[in-house]
C-alpha cells in the first residue's frame, strides 16, 4: 500500500462527526499500513462531555469512518485500544491489510456528503426500507426506536423545549456556547459556523450581542425571555418539523471504553446509512447528557435547581419512550428529508491533524 492511499484515507476519516467539531484526534503514521490514532475529550472544559464520553462516541466514529474509507482501497482496517485511568487520552492502532475478497462499503461515497442539519425538515413519512436500513446499521448490540407520529414528534419537541431551558439557562454551560459558533460565517474548520447554527440572522446578531457576558444572558432571560426566541428556532421547530426521532439504546450498560467505542461505530454507520437513504440528521443529545447526570446522582451546576429540572426531563423522556430509569440511552438524533445545507462545519485540514 502507498503512502498516498493511506493519506487519501486519513483524508477521507477526518469527515467523521464530533461534538461541536472539536475533532478529539490527532493522526500519526508509524507506517504506510500503521495509523495510531491519539484520542482525547474535553471534559475539562465542556459540560457536554459527560466523563469524556460524547469524545470517545467520536473516536468510535472515526474509526467506523477509517473502517469504511480504507474498504475503497481494498484494505481491511481493525483497531486495537491501549488507555489508562479515566479514559482521557486513549491510542487507537490501527492496521490495514489488503483484502482481495473485500468490496468497496456501499456507505463510502457518503462519508463527505453526511452533515447535520439543525433546520426544519419536510414531515415526509419514513419509508418501510429507511426504517428497516436504519434499524440494521445499529448492529446487534444496540435497539433503535423511531418516533414517528404527530403526536410523538409533539412530545419530543416539548421535551427539547424543557431540556432547552437548562440548557440556555446553566452558567457552566455559557462558556461552551460562547465560543462554539464562528460567527457571519458560512463555513467552520473548528466551530459551527453561524448559518449553520439553525437560527434567523436576526436572532443571530441578538446572540451575538448577548452571549459577550453572562450578566448579559442573565439579564435577557429573566427580563426579556431571552431563551424563546433560540428555543422556538433550535428546538421546538425543528422538533415538530421532521420526519422521526430515533433513539439508540445500548443493549447492555456501557461500562469500558470500548462499549462507547462500539456505541460510536454504531452511530456513525446509522448516520452514513440516513445519508445513504436521502435522509438527513441532527443529534439532540442533551436530554441524553442531562439524564446521564440525572440518573447518576452528580450535579452539573452550582445552581441547584437545575439539576432538579434535569431530573423533570429525566423522568419526561423515559415516560415518553416506556424505559426505567436503569435502562441506558446513548444516541438521540432527528432524521427527515430536506434540501441540503448550505452552510456546515467542515474540518481541519489534514497537515493539522498529523502529529509530527
Amino acid at each position: 500500500m502507498s503512502r498516498d492511499t493511506l493519506t487519501r484515507i486519513l483524508d477521507l476519516a477526518r469527515w467523521a462527526p464530533s461534538g461541536d467539531n472539536t475533532q478529539p484526534w490527532r493522526f500519526e503514521v508509524v507506517d504506510d499500513q500503521h495509523i495510531r490514532v491519539h484520542g482525547f475529550d474535553t471534559r475539562d472544559h465542556v459540560l457536554y462531555d459527560y466523563d469524556g464520553h460524547p469524545s470517545h462516541i467520536a473516536h468510535g466514529a472515526l474509526l467506523e469512518t477509517i473502517r469504511v474509507a480504507a474498504s475503497g482501497f481494498g484494505l481491511r482496517a481493525t483497531w486495537t485500544a491501549t488507555s489508562q485511568g479515566e479514559h482521557r487520552n486513549p491510542v487507537y492502532d490501527v492496521i490495514l491489510a489488503s483484502d482481495p475478497a473485500l468490496t468497496r462499503d456501499p456507505l463510502y461515497d457518503c462519508i463527505e456528503t453526511r452533515t447535520v442539519q439543525r433546520r426544519p425538515m419536510r414531515t415526509t413519512a419514513l419509508t418501510d426500507a429507511q426504517r428497516q436500513a436504519l434499524r440494521q446499521a445499529a448492529g446487534d448490540g444496540f435497539s433503535v426506536q423511531l418516533f414517528e407520529s404527530s403526536r410523538e414528534r409533539r412530545q419530543v419537541a416539548g421535551l427539547l423545549w424543557d431540556s432547552a431551558r437548562i440548557r440556555l439557562t446553566c452558567p457552566e454551560a455559557y462558556p461552551v456556547h460562547r465560543e462554539v459558533i464562528e460567527w457571519n460565517a458560512r463555513f467552520s474548520k473548528d466551530r459551527i459556523p453561524e448559518q449553520a447554527v439553525g437560527v434567523d440572522p436576526a436572532t443571530a446578531r441578538l446572540m451575538q450581542w448577548v452571549m459577550q457576558s453572562w450578566a448579559r444572558v442573565q439579564f435577557f432571560n429573566r427580563f426579556l425571555l431571552g431563551t424563546v426566541a433560540p428555543r422556538i428556532q433550535l428546538d421546538l421547530m425543528p422538533g415538530l418539523r421532521c420526519a422521526a426521532h430515533l433513539l439508540v439504546c445500548p443493549r447492555h450498560a456501557p461500562l469500558k471504553l470500548e462499549d462507547w467505542i462500539d456505541l460510536g461505530m454504531a452511530v456513525q454507520r446509522i448516520w452514513l446509512t440516513a445519508t445513504h437513504q436521502g435522509l438527513h440528521l441532527q443529534p439532540q443529545m442533551t436530554p441524553v447528557i442531562f439524564r446521564w447526570y440525572a440518573r447518576a446522582g452528580r450535579r452539573f451546576s452550582a445552581a441547584p435547581q437545575l439539576s432538579e429540572q434535569a431530573l423533570e426531563v429525566s423522568a419526561d423522556f423515559e415516560r415518553m419512550v416506556k424505559a426505567t430509569p436503569n435502562d441506558n440511552f446513548g444516541f438521540f438524533a432527528r432524521v427527515g428529508v430536506s434540501t441540503p445545507p448550505q452552510s456546515r462545519s467542515i474540518r481541519r485540514d489534514l497537515s493539522e491533524l498529523i502529529k509530527a
